[in-house]
């Protein structure tokens, strides 16, 4: 059976770069052994199958190349704006493992809205994990869980960020997907490795975009704003826009539309 796959870029920077994303409107017939070989196929750091039934509300399920994803900031993102600007509109909730997630638009930016738990956030002194992998010590370290357990390192400014060559059979057996970044005020240089799901780099994590605010609020900046690039490295600038205040979180970025392929699949 051959279905439909708009490719976008999300979280793309003056309509330059993003991450690209499949999104598949029609799963009639997929199981997620199915949804895991098409987004294999496809070879995108991610892929979202979009199930939507109900006038408001859709559900959704999110794989990389190797394993489902209970949460990622760049689909749902990816879906939301899908949904507005190519399909029909008015859906404010998308559902997926983790529980509802609110979506819209701002002007032509997709935003996604989330409640979160401080508590899921702990400190941490991730020299040992830093060297382990061939990266200097950070200045400060925290494990978010997400659920999947997120490692944020933070460096002393974006230079050292882009330098970093790390090792990717120590990270992907590490048990942990890492960030590593630099802030200057309100602007943040990012990279994301996640090697063990099948993205070595990623250009935009809008999820890890999500844990960075979260411990921002755990360290008590109960309110904020930050510009995340990410994605020089690979070839992808990308930009995130982040904000927070108390225990919501939002991320907002640009998508761009490239192609709508036909994808084959085994349902007959």
């Amino acid at each position: 059976m051959s279905r439909p796959c708009s490719v976008l870029r999300v979280f793309t920077r003056d309509g330059e770069g993003g991450n690209h994303l499949g999104v598949v409107n029609d799963v009639m017939g997929l199981d997620p052994e199915m949804m895991q070989g098409i987004a294999a196929d496809l070879g995108f750091s991610e892929t979202i199958f979009v199930d939507w039934q109900e006038p408001d509300a859709a559900t959704v399920r999110i794989f990389t190349p190797a394993i489902e994803m209970p949460f990622a900031g760049h689909p749902l993102v990816g879906a939301t704006w899908a949904l507005y600007m190519l399909g029909p509109g008015g859906v404010t909730t998308l559902r997926c493992l983790t529980g509802d997630v609110a979506i819209g638009m701002e002007g032509s930016a997709a935003f996604i809205q989330t409640v979160i738990d401080p508590a899921s956030v702990e400190p941490a002194d991730l020299s040992g994990y830093a060297t382990a992998a061939g990266m200097p010590p950070p200045v400060a370290g925290w494990r978010v869980a997400m659920p999947r357990v997120y490692s944020l390192l933070q460096y002393v400014d974006a230079a050292t960020v882009a330098s970093l060559q790390p090792d990717m059979a120590q990270l992907a057996g590490s048990g942990s997907e890492t960030m590593v970044f630099a802030r200057a005020s309100d602007r943040v240089r990012a990279r994301f490795f996640a090697p063990a799901g099948g993205v070595p780099e990623d250009p935009a994590t809008g999820s890890a975009a999500v844990a960075l605010a979260m411990t921002r609020i755990a360290d008590g900046e109960g309110g904020g704003s930050l510009v995340i690039d990410q994605g020089e490295e690979i070839g992808h600038p990308s930009r995130i826009m982040l904000s927070w205040r108390d225990d919501t979180v939002r991320i907002a970025g640009e998508c761009s539309h490239d192609e709508t392929r036909l994808i084959e699949d085994d349902t007959g």
